[in-house]
């Protein structure tokens, strides 16, 4: 099957999942009455149903067994806050407008779209051109505004509706403002993540957990980005879920004590010396990963091993699952290192949990900021001789030298390691001047004597005062629950064969409902029988649909079934009723007074549908 014919099956399968949850109101356009607004979306009965379910398992699998700190902050965020974070500042997207009508567009996603079009449907493409085209995709983000503008212009790639001229393409920020308040005068903006929230709570948080480290803070909410052109449904939204942990840790020690528990869990990963020789993802066990310096420690590598058992249990299919490395353009220069879980479905693969080492820079940032010192102590049982790298950047004269940029390079030389700040005042007392390489920048600048000071003293101490590392898995719960869709659809024959019906494959963990219960015939006695079912069925916290319509038992089947139903209670007598899976289509006898048990066994997980069929009765239609 050449590449065009893949992407029309492609299309065809994600047409037939989107139609599906669109008619069964997983999710539709939201405010479609007044034809809707691009990357809204609302959930319907059994989409809210999915979302709670993964975020109960989501508390349950990270709150609850890691003893992790629930927080719910505002979305609303005052502008100095998101000024200290950098994302007043740094948190664009490159945009282009059509010259004439005004639309916008994002500028990396035109030439994205261009160049796998290209690849996917011309056929007379040179080797040269298709190795051209594939390094552009490679380099994506790594382009600046201007050669963004000069690979537009020099492809010929023009607005896509109207096929007009485009601007040069400018940074646009992509986060909601607003004004908090009547006067206008305090300005402020929807938060674009949770993290934040997090962050200027440390204090607080650390007192709470008894001034001691490590320790994790977590919160579900609402994040908003302002997408340029939203697409791609629930992937590229403007409102979305995020499920966010901030795991603290003392820079100098990032093992883990529970490392051991994943350590043999193996896995596709994909490390950034495998994506810059052009090798394929390989299984590696994230012990190994992280002995060997693939993963930077074990407390990262612990997440990992986490976030593959989460996505893994919810029913993403584990060989479409990925841990990716950042590549060294991606990584922002504080961090350690970054993995992406991306998710393989029609879309190619899409990121979905975020797993970055962030070391101390959120809380350093807020620090500077607030003027609140957001440290850790640890105090030691006997004063110690310490030797402290004292970096004091002289602002005024690196004002004169940098203007604007001053902020971001007294920033990255206050971030120098030991032996990087050694070899510049070795520099500096020899020639005077230094070479610096400013990543926010991404550029080398020249730093002379009079920008900086850098010594060592030594100090007796009885306490160490430090800023925490924090590593973050951020989850976009949206992106996994599309992916789940996907990953969960089929079509299988109906009895006779002339029709072909969907079934989601839920895990019964994540099923919006957990079962249905039909009487076979419209009949008193067997409506009786129903509701004691339903009855006993909420005593245990089941939630179940009670269809008593006439319809064919067939039928009734098929809807839930496209509902991803894993049980079907059918009322065929007073004192026992069939119980059958959604994917064998086996069915079992079962007495009327152990129904709710065996259902809450199998949804919970206690008790595979394999264990229940060998102590039941089969039953055939």
């Amino acid at each position: 099957m050449d590449a065009a014919q893949e992407a029309q099956k492609r299309e065809a399968f994600r047409q037939a999942v989107v139609n599906t949850l669109e008619r069964r109101l997983f999710y539709i356009p939201s405010f479609k009455i007044y034809r809707g607004v691009a990357g809204l979306y609302d959930y319907g009965p059994p989409g809210c149903a999915v979302k709670a379910n993964v975020l109960a398992f989501w508390r349950q699998h990270f709150v609850l067994e890691e003893n992790m700190l629930e927080v719910d902050c505002p979305c609303v965020t005052p502008e100095v806050v998101l000024k200290a974070s950098g994302h007043v500042e740094k948190f664009t997207d490159l945009m282009v407008k059509d010259e004439k009508t005004g639309t916008c567009y994002r500028a990396d996603h035109l030439l994205k779209d261009y160049c796998k079009e290209k690849l996917e449907k011309d056929t007379n493409l040179s080797a040269e051109k298709t190795a051209e085209l594939k390094h552009v995709l490679a380099m994506l983000d790594d382009f600046s505004a201007e050669e963004l503008g000069a690979k537009i212009k020099g492809y010929g790639i023009t607005a896509p509706d109207t096929k007009n001229a485009l601007s040069d393409p400018y940074p646009f920020n992509l986060m909601f403002q607003t004004s908090i308040g009547p006067s206008g005068i305090s300005p402020g903006y929807m938060r674009p993540e949770t993290a934040q929230g997090i962050f200027v709570n440390f204090k607080d948080l650390y007192y709470y957990n008894g001034n001691k480290l490590p320790f994790a803070a977590a919160q579900i909410g609402q994040a908003f980005r302002n997408e340029i052109s939203p697409r791609q449904g629930l992937l590229r939204v403007r409102e979305f879920t995020l499920a966010e942990i901030e795991h603290f840790v003392d820079p100098d020690d990032k093992s883990h004590p529970k490392f051991s528990e994943v350590s043999k869990l193996e896995f596709l990963m994909f490390p950034r010396e495998d994506q810059v020789s052009g090798r394929q993802a390989r299984r590696i066990p994230i012990g190994e990963a992280v002995s060997q310096g693939i993963v930077n420690n074990e407390t990262l590598g612990y997440f990992i091993g986490r976030v593959y058992l989460f996505l893994s249990q919810l029913g993403i299919d584990k060989d479409r699952l990925r841990f990716r490395q950042h590549l060294a353009n991606e990584m922002a220069h504080y961090a350690a290192d970054c993995w992406d879980a991306e998710i393989e479905c029609s879309y190619g693969w899409i990121e979905c949990v975020g797993i970055a080492d962030r070391s101390a820079y959120d809380l350093r940032a807020h620090t500077d900021k607030s003027g609140v010192a957001l440290v850790a102590q640890e105090k030691f049982s006997e004063p110690r001789e310490v030797e402290k790298l004292i970096i004091t950047p002289v602002k005024k004269e690196l004002g004169l030298a940098f203007k604007g940029n001053q902020k971001m390079v007294v920033e990255a030389l206050e971030a120098m390691g030991e032996k990087e700040a050694m070899g510049m005042k070795a520099d500096l007392e020899a020639k005077g001047e230094a070479e610096f390489h400013v990543c926010t920048l991404d550029k080398v600048v020249t730093i002379k004597k009079n920008m900086v000071s850098i010594s060592k003293e030594k100090k007796k101490e009885h306490q160490r005062v430090f800023t925490p590392s924090v590593i973050e898995p951020s989850f976009g719960i949206g992106r996994i629950i599309y992916c789940l869709y996907e990953h969960s659809f089929y079509t299988r024959a109906n009895k006779d064969g002339d029709e072909q019906l969907n079934v989601f494959r839920f895990p019964p963990l994540v099923a919006p409902i957990k079962c249905t219960v039909f009487p076979l015939v419209q009949n008193q006695q067997y409506e009786e029988v129903a509701k004691k079912i339903a009855k006993s069925l909420t005593a245990v916290g089941i939630s179940y649909k009670i269809d008593i319509t006439g319809t064919s038992i067939g039928k009734r089947y098929a809807r839930t079934d496209e509902l991803g139903v894993p049980l079907a209670i059918t009322v065929d007598s007073t004192t026992s009723v069939t119980v059958r899976e959604r994917d064998s289509k086996q069915q079992i006898r079962v007495n009327v007074d152990e129904v709710a048990s065996l259902v809450k066994s199998v949804t919970d997980g206690v008790s595979t549908w394999n264990d229940i069929l060998w102590k039941y009765p089969t039953h055939s239609s």
